[in-house]
């Protein structure tokens, strides 16, 4: 368990290191953009890998072009 999990509500729970989160040197989850993509919506807190534009903009849910064009589904 990291340093700050407790924090996290029960929807990270079912989160996979690696693949949705990594742990920072200082004990952080820092969330993936795919995490972020899939989460739905910006929370606002300037996620590192922050996928939505503009960027840290409570509720916007407008992916980065580059971004969408990467998770399109063809």
């Amino acid at each position: 368990m990291g340093m700050f999990d407790h924090l996290f509500p029960d929807s990270y729970d079912n989160s996979v290191e690696g693949e949705d989160y990594y742990l920072s040197k200082e004990g952080y989850r820092v969330m993936t953009e795919s995490y972020l993509v899939k989460r739905g919506y910006c929370c606002s807190n300037g996620c590192k890998h922050c996928p939505y534009d503009p960027k840290a903009k409570k509720g916007n849910r407008k992916l980065r072009p580059d971004v969408a064009r990467k998770y399109q589904t063809p």
